[in-house]
């Protein structure tokens, strides 16, 4: 049985450069043959990958520390707690004004998943060429969600590249929903991966195109599993820390790992040309596991966030809402612990009107920290004299280069936050 060979062009973009194509192009060719590529390192537990070559930090996330994501206790787990997910998400395009009463999505798991084929492009959420999905899996108990960023460069061929991430997640989605909790292997993050992107292969509605994805399932005991492949990324918060984050992979500055859908002809034109042929699939991911706790913060973006914001800036908006709201409460020893329950605080309520005459705006904590988040990387973007993490590493690897302030470009966010259902739940640092 042929598999599937992404063939990669490698240019390395100065920043002013407009396209992420150019970046690495690589597509979907039924060929003998594939590889798996090194991936950068990441340091957290129960890590499955082999012969990783380590790298160094990214510019993003200097300065933010670093703690292996590890369960309270063992006393903890011999009870069985059991953990839901309130999640939200928010987005905009770049080249859209944003308004976080309308930019938000609000999730609800008793909404059924609408069949991928029957999206229509206008129901699309205005979030660009950036794309997202959340859904439960199954009746299991588990939710699924996570990101993905089109590959902006795919417009110089007359493809949208939206086309690609929007359908790629929509199939995820649907891959979740209607999973058979009998079925073995079980259901991954890095499988679920797999699943959606044959899924957009073999679509043939779909003739071109490419992304970048971040997926997890939050299982209801409390575990976490992610898939990260590309400069998306997430970062795992836990009273007023940054407890875990993933590092994004990189061919070279500016040249994410992306999964890709390439027609022969424009394959056949790149073997004619030359060029670099990689492999970027589902199994090149970097995976890693999590155990998760009353209260944590689990933030999934695009790098319309990741090159804007530094992981400390996150955390500090993040910590902000969570302490305002009453979420995570300070300790008299000069601690934070975690309100025993956070339920109402999760529930949608309606808040106060963006402007006077426009609708009521519906408030969770969920949506409150996505919105945040947004409307900060959204201004940071735009910002020309604070330099973001892609203005750091412009600096690091062209120094003679005169970029400043912060990247323009489609934003998304998801954000979750873990509850545990038993009484009394308490989460003490």
């Amino acid at each position: 049985m042929s598999k599937r060979l992404r063939l990669i062009v490698l240019v390395t973009q100065r920043p002013g450069g407009a396209s992420r194509l150019a970046r690495a192009t690589h597509g979907c060719v039924e060929r003998q043959g594939g590889r798996l590529n090194n991936m950068a390192s990441f340091r957290l537990p129960l890590l499955h990958r082999a012969n990783m070559a380590p790298s160094a930090p990214s510019a993003r996330n200097a300065g933010a520390p670093w703690t292996p994501s590890r369960p309270s206790s063992s006393s903890s787990f011999a009870t069985n707690p059991r953990f839901s997910y309130n999640i939200a998400a928010s987005f905009i395009a770049k080249d859209r004004p944003y308004d976080p009463s309308t930019h938000v999505f609000h999730f609800n798991p008793y909404n059924r998943i609408q069949p991928p084929r029957q999206r229509r492009r206008s129901s699309r959420p205005d979030s660009g060429h950036d794309a997202f999905f959340v859904s439960r899996v199954n009746d299991s108990g588990a939710v699924a969600f996570g990101v993905a960023d089109g590959v902006g460069g795919w417009v110089d061929s007359g493809v949208d590249p939206a086309d690609f991430s929007h359908g790629f997640c929509d199939y995820m989605a649907a891959v979740a929903y209607e999973h058979d909790g009998a079925e073995n292997p079980p259901l991954t993050a890095r499988r679920l991966m797999q699943k959606g992107y044959d899924a957009v292969c073999n679509d043939r509605s779909l003739h071109a195109g490419g992304s970048t994805a971040c997926v997890a399932i939050a299982a209801p005991d409390g575990t976490l599993d992610v898939a990260n492949l590309g400069d998306s990324g997430f970062l795992h918060l836990r009273l007023n820390g940054v407890n875990a984050y993933s590092e994004p992979q990189t061919h070279a500055f500016n040249t994410p790992f992306q999964l890709s859908l390439i027609p022969p002809r424009l394959a056949a034109r790149m073997a004619a040309f030359g060029g670099t042929q990689l492999s970027d699939l589902p199994r090149d991911a970097d995976v890693t596991q999590h155990y998760l706790r009353h209260g944590d913060v689990l933030i999934f973006a695009t790098d319309g966030v990741l090159d804007n914001l530094f992981n400390q800036d996150i955390l500090r908006i993040a910590s902000r809402v969570m302490v305002s709201s009453g979420a995570w409460q300070m300790t008299n020893a000069g601690g934070v612990r975690c309100a025993d329950s956070i339920d109402t605080l999760t529930r949608a309520r309606t808040g106060d009107s963006p402007s006077e005459g426009s609708p009521e705006r519906t408030v969770t904590l969920q949506s409150l920290l996505a919105t945040e988040l947004v409307g900060a990387a959204k201004s940071a973007s735009v910002n020309t004299k604070i330099d973001g993490p892609f203005a750091k590493e412009v600096q690091k690897y062209y120094p003679h280069e005169q970029w400043r302030g912060g990247k323009v470009d489609d934003i998304c966010v998801v954000v979750a936050v873990v509850s545990e259902e038993s009484a009394g739940a308490k989460s003490k640092l």
